[in-house]
């Protein structure tokens, strides 16, 4: 297959490259733009650790098309945090103990990321439906939704 020249906006930077037209976002970010942070898993769409933001929106990158990204403002979990201060959202994960192995957190925050911004006060079902497509092994979803609410009260009192 040949190749196209495409240009991708991540975290606010541009980048120019080359992908096949079956190559998804998740492959561009991670093998050509080394933005390991979003992970792979199931490959098909099912558990959210593939989650980006793109135009805000949380997208599976292992189902989006990286020709599909051109044009677009992306945003991985490295892009939330500014040099060594974190995104609250990161804090709150960390405070609350709601990250175990960590596998599925990029995807968690960055859509629970999103959902905060559409959700004032959110209550708990609020909560467990806005991430009720990312899963987690680990935790038992408990001290995620903690922190996530954690998050939403910090920014209420800011």
């Amino acid at each position: 297959m040949k190749k196209r020249l495409i240009e991708l906006h991540v975290n606010g930077e541009s980048h120019e490259i080359a992908v096949k037209p079956n190559d998804t976002l998740l492959e561009a970010l991670r093998e050509k733009l080394h933005l390991v942070g979003t992970k792979e898993a199931c490959s098909v769409g099912e558990c959210g650790a593939c989650t980006v933001l793109m135009n805000g929106r949380p997208v599976l990158s292992c189902l989006t098309l990286a020709l599909d990204g051109a044009g677009t403002q992306i945003t991985t979990i490295e892009g939330l945090s500014e040099g060594e201060t974190l995104d609250p959202l990161q804090e709150a994960f960390m405070e609350h103990g709601a990250v175990q192995c960590g596998f599925c957190t990029p995807g968690m925050i960055l859509t629970a990321k999103e959902f905060l911004k559409r959700a004032d006060t959110p209550g708990l079902n609020e909560i467990k439906e806005a991430i009720s497509g990312n899963f987690c092994r680990c935790t038992g979803y408990t001290k995620i939704i903690e922190a996530i609410q954690a998050a939403a009260n910090a920014r209420q009192k800011a």
